[in-house]
């Protein structure tokens, strides 16, 4: 049974492969490496897309929510096609900042500074998904970042810190983003920041050792982890 299963995927593959827009034209492939992890990863992805198709029996009709979750699978497939056949120049591979502008208009993305946000928007983040915090999302967080802040300031850190929750409550109203993301580099601010944004909002963390040096390539696969 499972190999008939992974028989039948692997056609899928295949199928899914010709689906691209007809103004695309395929090249004749050239010598290559097969990705086998991401071949894999997509063989899963279809595999799991196809308990839809039982679940859904006999009509096969999604309602809205389990709609979302298939298309969601299957577009995953179709972006790990496009790589694979990209990696064999059959296709051109996608402008990597036009990729993570596509990208980033599925999240809203949260940083510490304003060097921060220049660097994400120059590998192509648009800038109107991100937001600067400056602080962290709790008052009583500035002691864990500096132990000897006097109790009287944590006021008017307390009044930017509603500012930044009316920003975040704001722009997720507008944009409606498919998950909330940390994006800081290796210290405590960004890990206080991280960790308090995952409590409140489930948002996830990437965390990087230097943002001004990171490759838009780089900066992609952790998007798209």
């Amino acid at each position: 049974m499972e190999k008939f299963r992974t028989e039948q995927t692997q056609a899928l593959l295949e199928e899914a492969g010709k689906s691209r827009t007809p103004a695309v034209k395929f090249k004749s492939p050239k010598e290559g490496k097969i990705n086998s992890e991401l071949f894999g990863k997509t063989l899963n992805q279809l595999i799991e897309s196809e308990e839809f198709i039982y679940t859904s029996r006999p009509s096969h009709v999604l309602n809205e929510e389990d709609a979302q979750r298939f298309c969601s699978k299957i577009i995953d497939v179709r972006k790990n096609l496009d790589d694979m056949l990209a990696d064999f120049g059959v296709i051109e591979r996608e402008d990597q900042e036009d990729e993570i502008k596509k990208l980033s208009e599925n999240f809203l993305i949260i940083t510490t500074k304003s060097n921060f946000k220049k660097a994400l928007t120059k590998l192509g983040v648009d800038a109107q998904h991100i937001i600067v915090a400056g602080v962290p999302l709790q008052a009583e967080d500035m002691k864990l970042i500096n132990p000897k802040i006097p109790d009287a300031a944590l006021k008017s850190v307390g009044k930017k810190i509603e500012h930044v929750k009316n920003d975040i409550k704001r722009k997720t109203e507008q944009f409606n983003p498919s998950e909330i993301l940390v994006v800081v580099e290796m210290d405590k601010t960004g890990e206080v920041l991280g960790k308090r944004a995952h409590e409140i909002y489930g948002a996830r963390a990437i965390t990087i050792e230097n943002l001004k040096d990171v490759t838009a390539e780089e900066f992609r696969a952790k998007l798209s982890q």
